[in-house]
């Protein structure tokens, strides 16, 4: 890629990163599944309005916002909620590159080599270290439900896949049009009418203007911007050249919850983060032979990695 290009991809590494500190700030002020509905009707409401209708398969569109904008984001927003890092949720939803490979295999008869086998059972060892250090430190269901939301992630990956988009930010847009109503709906009855109320009434106060700076940081920067560069890199090289890049995003997510929140990962959770990296990136290698092995697509990005 030329240079212009690689910058571009590191930018949005940096906006995919930061957007973990975002999201952690705005769930300081809504409840975290009041706070999806909200995320994605800001995005669905200019959507229906503006763009078109993408031309795929309705099952294909609402398995990915149920799986993508729905399960991953309950998932990790309840799982940042109850106390788990910011900096470490960036990393464990690294978790949706091998369930995309293992899904992709049970679910779309992909072939799964030598190569991707041993780079996902890296991963994983990755992540049984941070979950060990998680569950000793604190409580192991916090990172369970960001394991789950990986796992959402993955299955809103199949589903973008079998749609074939043509226009695949049109696809990632309208993927938004979904979790609004079931969220509100599953809001309403977990967190309450009281909660929801309370948390818009203080929102307009000087003290929840972070919250809201947060959420248009996730909006405008982390899913439209984002997203929309991600989109133009991959239609212009080559998915392996332009995917290891998402790689950066846990390091700039750990990073700034260091530097701005003070969180300190472990030793073990540092091992842990470097096999899930190594892991993934692993996994997206191809074979010297030039034998043709499925892409994946968690490693992809192609439809925002954008949490």
């Amino acid at each position: 890629m030329p240079m212009t290009h690689r910058a571009l991809a590191a930018l949005v590494a940096v906006l995919w990163g930061v957007n973990f500190l975002a999201i952690h700030t705005s769930l300081e002020q809504f409840p975290p599944l009041f706070l999806v509905a909200l995320r994605f009707a800001i995005i669905a409401v200019p959507t229906i309005l503006l763009v078109p209708r993408p031309d795929v398969p309705l099952t294909c569109l609402v398995g990915y916002g149920l799986g993508f904008g729905t399960v991953q984001f309950i998932g990790l927003y309840l799982g940042m909620a109850m106390g788990f890092p910011a900096g470490l949720a960036s990393l464990v939803l690294q978790a949706s590159a091998p369930f995309t490979v293992v899904l992709g295999a049970l679910l779309l008869g992909e072939r799964v080599g030598l190569t991707q086998r041993v780079g996902i059972a890296v991963a994983v060892g990755g992540l049984v270290l941070v979950g060990v250090s998680r569950a000793t430190a604190t409580s192991v269901l916090p990172f369970v439900l960001v394991v789950l939301g990986g796992l959402g992630w993955a299955f809103g990956n199949l589903c973008s896949r079998l749609a074939r988009a043509p226009k695949p930010l049109h696809l990632t847009l309208w993927m938004s049009v979904v979790p609004p109503l079931p969220m509100l709906v599953l809001s309403l009855l977990v967190e309450g009418p009281a909660r929801i109320a309370s948390s818009l009434g203080t929102s307009v106060s000087a003290a929840a203007a972070p919250a809201w700076v947060g959420l248009a940081y996730t909006v405008l920067l982390g899913t439209v911007v984002g997203s929309g560069i991600w989109v133009w890199l991959m239609a212009r090289h080559p998915a392996g050249v332009v995917a290891p890049y998402s790689l950066l995003v846990p390091v700039v997510g750990i990073l700034t919850a260091w530097l701005v929140l003070g969180e300190r990962p472990t030793a073990i959770e540092l091992l842990g983060g470097v096999l899930v990296i190594a892991g993934v990136l692993w996994s997206g290698r191809r074979p010297r032979s030039g034998l043709a092995v499925p892409r994946v697509e968690g490693t992809d990005r192609l439809e925002g990695a954008t949490p």
